[in-house]
C-alpha cells in the first residue's frame, strides 16, 4: 500500500460507491476519534452535496424528464402524458413564484405608504428662530 491508496480523491470515491450510510458512518467514526475530522467530514458532505434528497425537487425533475422518459418508459402516451404534467408543473410553480413576488411587493407598497401617512401627519415644531 502506498500513501496514493489513501488520497482524499480515492476515499470520497470509495465512500460515494458504499452510499450514504458509508458517509453517516465516517462522520459519526469521525466525531468519536476526533470531533474536528467529524464536523469536517459534515461539512465537506453538505458542501458537495452528498447529503440532498435523493428524488430532488421539482425542477430537478423536469430537468431530467427527458433522458428519464426515454429509459424509463416503454408506453410513448404515458411518457407524453409525463413530459406534459412536469412542463404544467413547473408552469404552476413559476405562477405561483410571481403571485408570491407580486405580493410582497404590494405588502411593500402598503408599508410604505403608510409610513409617508404617518410621516406627512407629523409636523415640524414652531420654532421662534431657525437654527
Amino acid at each position: 500500500m502506498t500513501l496514493n491508496d489513501f488520497s482524499p480523491a480515492r476515499i470520497e470515491a470509495w465512500l460515494d460507491d458504499h452510499g450514504r450510510g458509508a458517509w453517516i458512518a465516517a462522520i459519526v467514526l469521525g466525531f468519536i476519534a476526533f470531533w474536528p475530522l467529524g464536523l469536517a467530514l459534515l461539512l465537506w458532505m453538505l458542501w458537495r452535496g452528498k447529503a440532498g434528497s435523493r428524488s430532488g425537487g421539482c425542477r430537478s425533475r423536469s430537468r431530467k424528464a427527458s433522458t428519464f422518459n426515454n429509459a424509463a418508459f416503454d408506453n410513448a402516451a404515458f411518457a407524453a402524458h409525463h413530459e406534459e404534467t412536469l412542463r404544467r408543473l413547473d408552469e404552476d410553480a413559476r405562477a405561483f413564484e410571481d403571485h408570491l413576488r407580486a405580493q410582497a411587493a404590494e405588502r411593500d407598497r402598503e408599508a410604505f405608504e403608510a409610513f409617508m401617512r404617518s410621516r406627512s401627519r407629523v409636523t415640524p415644531p414652531a420654532s421662534g428662530s431657525p437654527r
